[in-house]
């Protein structure tokens, strides 16, 4: 059944990263309603639409031909920027975030039809790595100027593994937070202000008294995926699976284990619930409380709006010892472009602190440059749906506190193991037996990367 729902999840991921990459919005809610799906008369989906835009004069000296996957609003930052550039135009051409990765790596892998600038979303960027000499190194073109300018492990996430090549300029980012309803802690008579909640959730063991207590007053789960927990844990560590060298550590790190007990621990008490992302159920625990804690990302605030629409209930408070990072891209150069210095200049131009906030501010792209965590129009954001808090400051405090870790070519699939146990737990399997066939799986995974 896991593996059902695990396909329904990974394609519904996709359309919440297109958008956490940018849904037009007045409120900069984060909306993650996908504008780039559309329904036929009988009620079947479509394949996501490929558009293709030309920006700037067609008497440029320089066209440069960009790829990128969601809906962005980089268009309308594109039209300013060959205002000032009347030499430049961009030919912007948008598709599904899978073809835009898979369409690189064939361009790359056969030695043309790649563009001069690409866009690769994050938790993507490790495929291409293994291929470094298929793009410029961005420290080659002057990126070394403008690195401070970024949230540090957002930067080395685009890094070799020798931190000597920087694959891409970083565009927005998915700090995680700790998304909270109101009336269930209320309910289980806690002080359900958000900095009542801060103080109360301070230390993961703090969390796990507060789950005991809302499970003892009101038989509501703690939160809904033992999944999220798991991320977040997981997220806080220093290594996680390989270390920079490549070398496998799953077995050997003590951080990893101590998260996978720490969700065993909750599943088993019947704090956390089993409930798979994106169903009907998850959508109705959501609007309903069935759950009081949802740990997800920024870009996750439109979903919750549109599935528990009264203002109020939800709140929002950094989770408990840090942050973890789910969503956001990176702006590449592959070498066959024609034009790297040109392309570069408009890569560094377009993730300036200027440019990202003008996409926070129309898109809800959230930035991954800290400078704009300080300007006045972001420090005074409110969000009436969430109480009047200042949402963006939370999301930003919370980017802050997320560790730069190294996660391999082989990350996913392995997460995948560790994810399969912990629903095997949950549906009455042996932790230890879990865990000990997980390392085996793995194993296999991290030998043949």
């Amino acid at each position: 059944m896991r593996k059902f729902w695990k396909l329904v999840l990974m394609a519904l991921f996709v359309v919440g990263l297109l958008a956490a990459c940018g849904d037009s919005t007045d409120d900069v809610d984060g909306s993650t309603d996908d504008p780039d799906v559309e329904e036929t008369d009988d009620g079947e989906e479509e394949e996501p639409e490929v558009t293709e835009e030309q920006i700037g004069s067609e008497d440029a000296e320089i066209e440069l031909v960009f790829w990128e996957f969601g809906n962005t609003g980089y268009d309308v930052l594109i039209e300013e920027y060959v205002d000032l550039n009347p030499h430049i135009s961009i030919r912007l051409l948008n598709q599904d975030m899978n073809d835009v990765h898979d369409n690189l790596f064939t361009s790359i892998s056969a030695g043309s039809g790649a563009p001069d600038v690409a866009m690769v979303e994050e938790g993507g960027i490790e495929r291409f790595k293994a291929a470094e000499e298929q793009f410029h190194n961005l420290y080659d073109l002057g990126a070394s100027d403008v690195e401070d300018e970024f949230l540090d492990w957002v930067w080395l996430n685009a890094q070799s593994a020798d931190n000597s090549i920087q694959f891409g300029l970083p565009t927005d980012v998915g700090p995680t937070v700790m998304f909270y309803r109101t009336d269930v802690f209320e309910e289980a008579g806690l002080d359900s202000s958000p900095e009542a909640v801060s103080e109360l959730l301070a230390t993961w063991d703090d969390f796990a008294d507060v789950a005991k207590t809302i499970h003892d007053e009101t038989g509501k789960l703690m939160t809904d995926s033992a999944e999220l927990l798991y991320n977040a844990r997981r997220d806080q560590s220093s290594e996680i699976y390989f270390n920079p060298d490549g070398e496998f550590i799953l077995e050997d790190n003590p951080e990893i284990k101590e998260a996978y007990d720490y969700v065993v621990d909750l599943i088993e008490a019947g704090y956390v619930g089993d409930v798979p992302l994106w169903t009907p159920e998850w959508f109705a625990g959501m609007d309903e409380g069935t759950y009081a804690v949802f740990l997800g990302p920024a870009w996750i605030q439109g979903v919750i709006k549109d599935n528990s629409p009264d203002e109020g209930v939800w709140s929002i408070v950094t989770m408990p010892e840090g942050a973890g990072n789910w969503g956001g891209s990176f702006l590449t150069l592959p070498a066959e472009g024609e034009h790297p210095d040109e392309a570069y200049a408009f890569i560094e131009w377009l993730t300036a602190p200027d440019q990202q906030y003008k996409a926070f501010q129309g898109y809800g792209l959230f930035p991954s440059t800290p400078a704009v965590y300080d300007m006045p129009e972001f420090q005074e954001y409110e969000d009436a749906y969430f109480g009047g808090i200042n949402t963006a400051q939370v999301f930003g405090e919370a980017a802050q506190a997320v560790n730069p870790v190294y996660k391999g070519s082989a990350y996913y699939p392995v997460n995948d193991e560790v994810l399969e146990a912990l629903d095997n737990v949950s549906g009455g399997g042996d932790p230890e037996q879990e865990w000990d066939d997980m390392i085996n799986r793995a194993e296999g995974i991290a030998a043949r990367q």
